[in-house]
């Protein structure tokens, strides 16, 4: 019994010296994961920038010149958010330019959801009739 208390003990106060020595820079690395998928999207999106802009052309018929803008936003909406956080420089507004983003790219899945629901139903209208 008296060696599992020293064992434990020891244990305790190696997590305490650990946790000293560490809790600078938790703040930073929580921060990070909380931010990370907008960083890894707003990257990706930074490198295939071309397609992502060809692709809402196509899907939206919207014109390069909409699609341009809407990936422009989501671009440096995302990473100006993500930078603004990482900083902790205004993180209210940097909080809710990221949910501007997401609510942007909800309605864009959603009116990429009804082009394919109409879609599909002209395609059935088609073959049966």
């Amino acid at each position: 019994m008296v060696g599992k208390e020293e064992l434990l003990a020891k244990a305790e106060d190696v997590a305490d010296q650990i946790l000293r020595r560490s809790k600078h820079i938790l703040p930073h690395i929580a921060r990070l994961c909380l931010i990370s998928t907008f960083l890894e999207d707003g990257i990706r999106m930074y490198m295939q920038w071309g397609e992502q802009r060809d692709y809402m052309d196509a899907s939206w018929g919207c014109g390069y010149f909409l699609a341009t803008c809407f990936v422009f936003i989501n671009l440096f909406g995302q990473l100006g958010g993500c930078v603004m956080v990482l900083w902790r420089f205004k993180v209210d507004i940097a909080c809710a330019i990221l949910f501007i983003i997401v609510v942007l790219q909800v309605i864009s899945l959603i009116h990429d959801l009804f082009l394919l629901q109409n879609t599909i139903k002209n395609n059935i209208n088609f073959y049966f009739i």
